[in-house]
């Protein structure tokens, strides 16, 4: 490596802060410098842990994408802080890569490797598979049958649920009777965002119109916004984002043009729309909350107090308070009383299993049999 980017990398492993993983705080990791993919969060390391290390391999993007694989990255931190131990990530540039960079922490003799999304589960499986001494812990990813390993555990969210929060405020919430999403690409988490979305917004508003479509990237923010522009064309007054930093893009470009928003994954009113002082903050309705965060840190306190074991999946949903809608923040003096308690009992109805959602929690395809019939909302 040359000398000056040998500085650089050392530069950044010394100055990336801890950060606490408390909820929807934004996290304040600074973009890496020129040529660094890697990054280092060091800690005081309690007895007993000194030798655990923990690495993570994020989806495309950056660990302070101000949604999932941010999430993720501060349910690492907050286990560390927790409990001490080495901690390192790589940012991943591209899906090509997915698989030299998980080698890279196994070479590197890793305790436990943290791999956020969907798309990198099959590079997560082959590595579990040749590399059984080492914990895998999979983010979005669903192993069953003959992929259940010892070594490796998917964590699975209710994301239908979320979108179907997230449909229901905006089906209360539209003034033109045309509201939108922005879904990223087709693969089961986004299409449980997107079906539910669809059935929460017809759930409270029968009538309502739905434009909507899957952007064949998690990161393209150009595309997002112009997409979101075309749904606003379209007559959309409220706009929902499910697609990563791209769909982050999209909610920002319409809140700055008036419309209302609806962010993901964790609360964009602190992340996107920087606490209310980005343009447009007065805009995001609530965000459909996942908490990738609370599963990430599960998992890791489990390998340490040594009660890890892997069943395939664990699901994350409203029962077990995996699923949720954000704080109205500026918003809230819009958002009309009646539609603040009709948004608690539908999650409250969720919790308890008197709604349901009418999309296949595995696949993210609608379920007939399960659309829950509308129950307009009279406010």
């Amino acid at each position: 490596m040359r000398k000056a980017q040998m500085t650089w990398l050392l530069l950044f492993v010394l100055i990336v802060p801890l950060m606490a993983a408390c909820g929807n705080d934004t996290a304040e990791t600074p973009s890496p410098p020129p040529l660094a993919e890697t990054g280092e969060t060091p800690a005081s390391i309690p007895a007993g842990n000194s030798d655990l290390k923990v690495a993570l391999v994020t989806d495309l993007g950056r660990v302070n994408d101000g949604t999932f694989n941010e999430f993720a990255h501060m349910g690492v931190v907050q286990a560390q802080e927790e409990f001490g131990f080495l901690y390192r990530y790589i940012e991943t540039q591209a899906m090509a890569d997915y698989t030299a960079n998980i080698q890279t922490f196994i070479d590197e003799q890793y305790d436990v490797i943290v791999t956020v999304g969907f798309l990198i589960q099959d590079e997560t499986l082959a590595a579990a598979r040749a590399n059984p001494d080492i914990i895998f812990i999979g983010v979005d990813q669903f192993y069953a049958d003959d992929n259940v390993l010892p070594n490796l555990i998917g964590l699975q969210f209710r994301e239908d649920q979320a979108g179907f929060l997230a449909g229901a405020m905006a089906g209360m919430m539209t003034q033109s009777g045309t509201v939108g999403i922005v879904a990223g690409e087709e693969i089961p988490p986004v299409k449980r965002f997107r079906n539910g979305f669809n059935h929460g917004a017809q759930y409270v508003n029968p009538d309502v119109n739905i434009v909507g479509t899957y952007v064949p990237s998690f990161i393209d923010s150009a595309l997002g916004i112009s997409t979101a522009e075309q749904f606003i064309g379209e007559g959309a007054d409220v706009i929902f984002g499910a697609g990563g930093p791209m769909g982050s893009a999209a909610i920002r470009a319409a809140a700055e043009s008036g419309v209302y928003v609806i962010g993901v994954d964790q609360d964009e009113y602190n992340t996107t729309f920087g606490r209310g002082a980005t343009p447009g903050a007065d805009r995001i309705l609530t965000s459909a909350i996942k908490r990738v965060d609370v599963a990430v840190y599960d998992q890791i306190r489990a390998v340490v107090e040594g009660t890890f074991a892997s069943t395939g999946i664990v699901v994350y949903e409203a029962a077990n308070d995996g699923i949720g809608y954000a704080d109205f923040h500026d918003a809230a003096d819009d958002i009309p009383a009646a539609v603040q308690q009709r948004m608690a009992e539908i999650l409250q109805m969720l919790v308890d299993g008197t709604l349901t959602t009418g999309v296949d929690p595995v696949s993210g395809d609608p379920d007939p049999d399960t659309i829950p019939d509308p129950v307009p909302f009279e406010g």
